[in-house]
């Protein structure tokens, strides 16, 4: 009788999981390491969430590697951020932006800084690895990948767009 209650019990789970929170394809997301709430795009097509950069440095500060950088966004100050160096992605070039192509047809990979953000959407708050890379060319500065949106316990409605409204963190 207790094996039959136990499978029960297993089949009840799926009715009790957390549904995701549904964002849309566009939301507004404050960089709690920069003070600013900027427009981010939601692509489940990239992996890593990026920052729109520009001036980027690498540099030492007490033996360990640290980046230096300007926000390549539209209204920034002339304000040098300085954080922790995590890593280097390597990122694949999008195909429009590649000068060549290596020879199994794949755009050449590039190597970009990233660093730890904590970034605030509605009114979750989130610590998570974004790479640095000058966006200005693009209309969101900030691209938040399939990593932090999984991370979020979210999916992607693309047909909506700023349903989480504005960061509440």
């Amino acid at each position: 009788m207790s094996r039959i209650l136990f499978l029960t019990g297993l089949l009840a789970l799926p009715a009790f999981a957390a549904e995701p929170v549904l964002y849309g394809r566009y939301e507004h997301i404050k960089v709690e390491e920069i003070g600013k709430v900027l427009p981010a795009k939601m692509d489940t097509g990239a992996m890593t969430a990026s920052l729109s950069a520009h001036d980027i440095e690498r540099f030492q500060r007490d033996g360990e590697d640290w980046i230096r950088f300007r926000l390549a966004v539209k209204g920034a100050d002339d304000t040098r951020y300085e954080m922790p160096l995590i890593g280097i992605s390597q990122i694949k070039s999008r195909a429009e932006e590649a000068d060549e192509i290596d020879l199994d047809g794949e755009p050449p990979r590039v190597e970009r800084p990233v660093v730890g953000m904590q970034l605030c959407i509605g009114n979750e708050l989130r610590e998570t690895e974004v790479n640095l890379t000058d966006r200005r060319h693009f209309s969101y500065p900030l691209l938040i990948g399939a990593k932090t949106i999984r991370d979020l316990g979210a999916a992607i409605d693309p047909a909506d767009k700023y349903t989480a409204g504005q960061p509440a963190c």
